[in-house]
């Protein structure tokens, strides 16, 4: 029995040497970062940003795998069945860490159980956009354009479950007006048929809808932070045009799966906090609309705890849920 103890204990010994000399050598190999969004949308400029200094940092190449489709699902699954080992990455935000806990009626994975969550890194507002032929220059102008022309008017989203469609979703509840939803799988594909004119109305985050704005393609009637962006001063809050405590905020960082080494996971965390406080970096994200938001761990676990329970509140009385 003697033996057989004394041959656990130094099973137990070699493992714990092991997981330290790997946890002590990481990252030696790429590293995989997964973007639930196609490229050129918000998510995958400011997650390429992030990754470039983040590699610059680490000394290793982090490669960019876009996943887009079924609000982050199949992004998140990805990672959930991937290797525990720092090696794997991906974004987690705003849907797949909050609004997909209520809007789906099934949903493949446990934000709790099945992940881990490293740190915030970004938090981006929406910018209320209208077709240009649109006759509405502001919030109260939309509101009686929508009343006057019942289920005629559609608004596009960057997809179901998205600060986009729920930030709608959200708006229309407050007011009562009847839209036509078109969930898109991008947001530069719903932008284009918003131009086109497909599509009427749509809240966008800031660093794809932006540009346009800027350029004239579509204008801009409202932001969706409780304060006016420094990027577009002269565009009100859409709370000020009368929808008081009206915020949608979207916002996200790095996720990895269940059980990662602490001292992997306090890497990364230190890494990105690093790599958010670089000047060139925080205006590159500023250039997109984006402001920095660094994390704990332990912060952004009750980040997405608090959105849940937001969103939960605004999917229900919406009826946005999907089966």
């Amino acid at each position: 029995m003697k033996i057989f103890s004394t041959g656990l204990a130094s099973l137990a010994s070699l493992m714990v040497f092991i997981a330290f000399n790997a946890c002590a050598a990481y990252p030696d190999k790429p590293i995989r970062l997964i973007v639930g969004s196609a490229p050129g949308g918000a998510p995958d400029v400011l997650m390429r940003t992030l990754g470039m200094q983040m590699s610059k940092q680490m000394g290793v190449p982090i490669v960019i795998e876009n996943k887009p489709g079924a609000s982050y699902v199949i992004s998140t699954m990805d990672l959930v069945r991937s290797a525990p080992d720092g090696y794997t990455l991906a974004y987690g935000n705003v849907v797949s860490l909050a609004t997909n806990v209520s809007l789906l009626s099934k949903i493949p994975y446990s934000v709790e159980k099945d992940l881990t969550l490293i740190a915030n890194a970004l938090r981006v507002v929406n910018l209320l956009v209208v077709n240009n032929d649109m006759p509405v220059n502001s919030v109260q102008e939309l509101i009686a354009y929508a009343k006057k022309n019942p289920g005629k008017v559609v608004f596009g989203s960057d997809g179901n479950g998205t600060t986009s469609h729920l930030g709608m979703e959200y708006l229309r509840s407050l007011v009562q007006i009847d839209l036509l939803h078109v969930p898109y799988k991008s947001a530069p594909a719903m932008l284009t048929d918003l131009m086109g004119g497909s599509v009427q109305v749509a809240l966008s985050n800031t660093p794809v809808s932006g540009p346009h704005v800027q350029a004239g393609r579509m204008r801009g009637i409202g932001i969706t932070d409780n304060k006016r962006s420094p990027t577009f001063p002269t565009i009100p809050t859409v709370a000020e045009q009368g929808l008081a405590g009206y915020e949608v905020v979207a916002w996200g960082g790095l996720v990895g799966p269940a059980n990662m080494p602490v001292e992997i996971v306090k890497r990364l965390n230190a890494e990105v906090l690093k790599a958010l406080q670089e000047p060139e970096l925080i205006e590159k994200f500023k250039s997109f609309g984006a402001e920095v938001s660094g994390s704990t761990p332990e912060e952004f676990t009750e980040l997405s705890r608090r959105e849940t329970a937001k969103w939960a509140e605004v999917i229900k009385r919406s009826g946005a849920k999907i089966d």
